[in-house]
């Protein structure tokens, strides 16, 4: 990959951003459509973490990769600060690999 792909994408991202507020300008959204846009940036995080999870090339792998995310998600739904759930994960992460 190079790196003027990676500049054109940021490019078009910006390009898009701008475009959706020359379009929208001072108009409201529908609140349907506010609610959905609210969404996106969690469904996106949650699919990338699940990618880079289970996925190895074009292969669905388990690895320890797996018991650091569980670990992590649990922390966190414990609410536990945001240190802890990074920490804890990597940890269980490293443990499981030394282990096997």
């Amino acid at each position: 990959m190079s790196w003027w792909f990676i500049v054109a994408l940021a490019a078009g991202c910006y390009a898009f951003k701008v475009i959706g507020l020359i379009l929208v300008g001072d108009r409201t959204l529908p609140p349907v459509v506010a609610r959905c846009l609210a969404l996106i940036p969690a469904a996106m995080i949650s699919a990338l973490v699940a990618l880079n999870t289970f996925s190895d090339g074009q292969d669905l792998v388990v690895d320890a990769r797996a018991a650091g995310v569980a670990a992590a998600v649990l922390a966190a739904w414990r609410k536990a600060p945001l240190i802890v759930v990074i920490i804890l994960g990597a940890g269980v992460t490293a443990a499981v690999r030394a282990i096997a």
